[in-house]
């Protein structure tokens, strides 16, 4: 079942989280590593994180500016199942880490 904030004329995707070690990034819901300036919306964009209900916990947080780890900021923990709605302003990803394997569904909306 699709959840209301994957309404099908938003974009929507799937990101499979794996584990990565230095002097790999981490997985990218969002942006990527090799972006080295904050990128701007006016209004912020809304991106809408839903870890798997058969996949394992995952950290996330947001990336800016020069991407190194030093530039990251974890924004905490989500448990299989839950869900997560982060505003993307300014930063130059959206990451996720996971100990094992994370199917992560993703949906990326405009601010009202």
């Amino acid at each position: 079942m699709i959840s209301p904030e994957f309404e099908r004329s938003d974009p929507v995707y799937v990101v499979r989280v794996r584990p990565t070690a230095a002097p790999l990034p981490p997985m990218f819901l969002w942006g990527s590593d090799g972006i080295t300036q904050n990128v701007p919306f006016a209004p912020p964009l809304v991106l809408h994180i839903h870890n798997d209900q058969f996949g394992d916990p995952l950290t996330f947080g947001v990336q800016v500016g020069s991407g190194t780890a030093a530039s990251r900021t974890s924004y905490g923990t989500l448990q299989p199942g839950e869900r997560v709605s982060i505003s993307v302003q300014s930063v130059t990803g959206v990451y996720a880490t996971c100990p094992t394997e994370s199917i992560v569904h993703c949906s990326i909306k405009g601010s009202p």
